[in-house]
């Protein structure tokens, strides 16, 4: 199992970015996939995820409006859409795989830094 992301960067206060994640070595459509996020010194929390279907898209609260996580199971790709980003929105941003039966995540990507500065 591997994912690779992309789409990070340095954007202003107000901008938007499209984070992707490619995965490979797993049937994608078959497992929940999430988005999370770490700040130096803070604990990880998960920003997003989506069902199998995608009919259910659970979110943060502090970005809920403003972040839609999407994916493309054709080409084993997920999305996470975010604008109208903030300066605490900056952070070092994963993609990964929920184990069904646990609930848990058992394979991360590599992660990717998005910073939000004027």
């Amino acid at each position: 199992v591997q994912f690779v992301e992309s789409g990070g960067g340095l954007v202003q206060p107000g901008g938007s970015l499209r984070l992707s994640c490619v995965a490979f070595g797993f049937t994608f459509e078959n497992y929940w996939l999430s988005w999370s996020r770490q700040v130096p010194g803070k604990e990880l929390e998960m920003v997003a995820g989506i069902s199998r279907t995608s009919r259910s898209t659970p979110y943060l609260a502090d970005v809920k409006g403003r972040f839609t996580i999407s994916s493309d199971n054709a080409n084993s790709t997920l999305f996470l859409q975010m604008n109208s980003l903030k300066p605490e929105d900056t952070a070092v941003y994963y993609c990964a795989r929920v184990e069904p039966d646990s609930g848990r995540v058992d394979y991360w990507g590599q992660g990717i830094q998005v910073t939000v500065s004027s």
